[in-house]
């Protein structure tokens, strides 16, 4: 009998990646709609990504399995 493997979840996929090091990073929520009442300051802060932590960060992981 082989191993199997894996399945990613595809959701999780969409929404996370892992990086080299091993940190989950996704987008900021919050930069999708109503964009004419934030202020610019706020738009640029929401631009990049953020590192998951903690308990949150370890259940992404199980979700996608690396190798």
């Amino acid at each position: 009998m082989g191993k199997n493997k894996m399945k990613t979840k595809k959701a999780a996929a969409k929404r996370f990646k892992v990086t080299g090091s091993g940190k989950v990073m996704h987008k900021q929520p919050g930069k999708r709609h109503l964009l004419s009442k934030k202020s610019r300051r706020r738009k640029r802060r929401l631009a990049g990504e953020a590192e998951l932590k903690g308990q949150f960060a370890r259940n992404i992981k199980t979700v996608l399995p690396s190798d």
